[in-house]
């Protein structure tokens, strides 16, 4: 456009000499002082005239979904970092919390784990090995305060309800990894959800294939979690937090517990080997399986004659808690209590730390320890002795959050403080004395 006195006039790409094809220049020109002028020069990009115009949507949600490659922020690869990671949850079952120093890399659809050193990744693996991986597509990235006491702890939730934990303890660093999993995760999912548009479009001989639609059933079937959420499916006993437990039965000592105290009390105070002896694990699990289904079961009928078969499930109980009874911010406190030299100091001590634990902890631990005293009163014929129950309970009641110290030295302390609160409950919990 070129000024002629006041007015505009339009000169045409040709006619500009340097001018980008496609724009044109539009000069603008405004007299201020008598032979002065200011002269500005703009350009404006042109709508190809052989090409009809474009509709403009208004509607948000019509962008979104016939829009998608437009907007698609391509996936960032992390070509690896150490991280702290731990698995919570395979396919909405809940698992053990245990964290591990692992090398993770984001590739372009999944985050790879490397057991190994940081050269794993780096070099090719040898022949038959893989890492472990996480597919992302349809996976969800959150930070959580609740599922470790842990800071810079970010969750990731797989599509098929698997549950990971990644934790830094530089907020920096996990705020990058956040980031770049979540925008994978966002741009894998518009990359589905394009070529659902593109399929829906495609023959409608291929779009009632068998296998198409298989693949469309198992995208959209709910994970466990969601049907947990619903309650189509129940809560476990097995792998249940105690305090969500003990919540939902209305109690502060689960009824599982209880039932197998009673049981062995009543007809296994005898026998030789109690807790030390293992039971049948088919039967076991048969039991475990009867428990979380919330079956009516009677542990005196003829199935589950063998007493070690309710003591191998009690057992089981304790060590599939996701955090153990003696919770993992006390573990190293109650290390601590253990070293003290003078015995009545460490009573006390450890009395105090035992009135810190949650109500449940606590009267779990309360009903336990009373019902060992009374496995003890009859040492001589069941052969079972402090430090024969201890060595049982150890490793089952208490384990250290992060398994990055000495296992050896760690399973010591685990036996010494199960025993000295074993012999000392009638102080520390106010017991009558057997």
């Amino acid at each position: 456009l070129q000024s002629t006195g006041n007015q505009p006039t339009l000169i045409l790409p040709h006619q500009v000499t340097g001018a980008a094809p496609g724009t044109v220049q539009m000069r603008i020109k405004t007299s201020q002082i008598s032979g002065d002028r200011l002269s500005q020069t703009k350009s404006m990009v042109l709508q190809d005239p052989d090409l009809p115009p474009r509709p403009i949507s208004r509607h948000r949600r019509n962008q979104s979904q016939h829009n998608i490659g437009e907007a698609v922020e391509t996936p960032v690869v992390l070509n690896g970092e150490y991280l702290n990671k731990a698995k919570i949850s395979e396919g909405g079952k809940k698992l053990r919390k245990n964290w591990t120093s692992t090398w993770v890399v984001l590739d372009t659809d999944k985050l790879l784990f490397y057991k190994d050193s940081k050269q794993e990744a780096l070099t090719n693996l040898k022949p038959g090995c893989s890492p472990d991986g996480m597919d992302l597509c349809g996976a969800v990235a959150e930070w959580t305060m609740e599922k470790s006491s842990r800071k810079n702890v970010l969750q990731i939730t797989t599509s098929s309800g698997s549950e990971f934990l990644l934790q830094a303890d530089n907020y920096h660093t996990i705020s990058k990894w956040h980031d770049a999993i979540k925008r994978t995760a966002d741009y894998l999912v518009k990359v589905f959800k394009s070529s659902k548009l593109t399929y829906s479009m495609s023959d409608s001989a291929d779009k009632n294939g068998v296998k198409n639609r298989l693949k469309k059933f198992i995208t959209r079937r709910p994970s466990m979690k969601t049907l947990q959420e619903k309650g189509i499916i129940k809560d476990r006993v097995f792998g249940c937090p105690l305090l969500a437990l003990c919540e939902r039965e209305g109690t502060t000592v689960p009824n599982f517990v209880r039932q197998c105290v009673e049981a062995v009390e009543k007809r296994g105070l005898e026998a030789d080997g109690i807790y030390r002896v293992s039971g049948n694990l088919a039967t076991i699990q048969k039991l475990r399986f009867l428990v979380d289904q919330e079956v009516e079961f009677n542990l005196d009928d003829s199935q589950w004659e063998d007493i070690h078969v309710v003591t191998g499930a009690l057992k089981m109980f304790f060590r599939e808690l996701p955090e153990p009874l003696f919770p993992f911010p006390f573990f190293e406190l109650f290390v601590e209590a253990i070293k003290t030299k003078e015995c009545k100091q460490k009573v006390q001590v450890m009395k105090k730390l035992v009135l810190q634990l949650p109500k449940p902890n606590q009267d779990t631990m309360r009903v336990l320890f009373r019902h060992l005293q009374t496995i003890l009163t009859c040492s001589q014929k069941n052969l079972m002795s402090t430090q024969g129950i201890s060595i049982v309970f150890g490793p089952t009641l208490m384990w250290p959050e992060l398994d990055c110290g000495n296992m050896a030295v760690n399973m010591v302390y685990q036996n010494q403080i199960v025993e000295f609160i074993l012999i000392e409950s009638p102080e520390i919990f106010g017991l009558q004395k057997k």
